[in-house]
């Protein structure tokens, strides 16, 4: 996986702290490096194009064209099926802190790449005006 580059991703603080303090999960070193080179702004100036820790997005596969709707959750609230993708997964460490127009990537447990285009910020807690959730 291309390492990650500041500015590349931007997260809210609060995002920031209860990644850092998730208890119960070991974290995967590529969430550690996205955490270590994020941006962190406080909620109330992320912008609203901007994938934050419960927003919903559509994403777009760049080689099939299908899209589908992800909500980014925590661990406890996954739920693939439904569309409730852990953020510790390599989707959604993929996916965290990304803005609309780019192109996610990640590395799947088999050894493959993944990529998804962001099309879309569906919701957003933080742009609703709920910067704790």
């Amino acid at each position: 996986m291309p390492a990650t580059i500041h500015g590349e991703r931007t997260l809210t603080e609060l995002d920031f702290v209860r990644l850092g303090k998730l208890t119960g999960h070991q974290l995967p070193p590529v969430l550690v490096e996205l955490l270590d080179a994020a941006d962190v702004l406080p909620s109330r100036e992320v912008p609203e194009d901007i994938v934050t820790m419960n927003s919903q997005v559509e994403v777009e596969d760049p080689v099939t064209r299908q899209r589908q709707k992800i909500t980014l959750c925590y661990p406890g609230d996954a739920q693939p099926g439904a569309g409730f993708v852990s953020v510790l997964s390599p989707v959604g460490i993929g996916l965290l802190g990304m803005k609309t127009g780019t192109l996610a990537r990640w590395q799947m447990p088999n050894g493959a790449e993944g990529a998804a285009h962001v099309v879309a910020v569906l919701f957003q807690p933080e742009a609703s005006g709920d910067y704790t959730r």
